[in-house]
C-alpha cells in the first residue's frame, strides 16, 4: 500500500472513533477540549494535509503527539 492508502485508512478510523464518541458520549456531561488538545489536533490534521512532504507531515504529527502527551500529564497532575 502506498502512503495515500494509509492516510485514507487513518481518516476512516478517526471518523469511526469520532462517531462512537458522539453516540456514547451524548449521555454524559459535555467536556470541552483544552487549548493544548485543540492545538495538538490541529497539528496532527495539518500533518495529514501535508502528507506529500514526509518530513513536514511527520514533524507536525510528532509535535501534535508530544503536545497531547503533555496535556494528558497536566490533566493527571490536576486530579491529584
Amino acid at each position: 500500500m502506498d502512503s495515500t492508502a494509509y492516510i485514507v485508512v487513518a481518516i476512516g478510523v478517526l471518523a469511526i472513533v469520532a462517531l462512537l464518541f458522539v453516540y456514547f458520549g451524548s449521555k454524559k456531561k459535555e467536556k470541552k477540549l483544552s487549548k493544548l488538545a485543540t492545538f495538538a489536533l490541529i497539528l496532527i490534521l495539518t500533518g495529514v494535509v501535508f502528507g506529500d512532504s514526509r518530513i513536514i507531515a511527520y514533524s507536525f504529527m510528532g509535535l501534535g503527539i508530544i503536545i497531547c502527551i503533555i496535556d494528558i500529564i497536566l490533566k493527571i497532575k490536576e486530579k491529584k
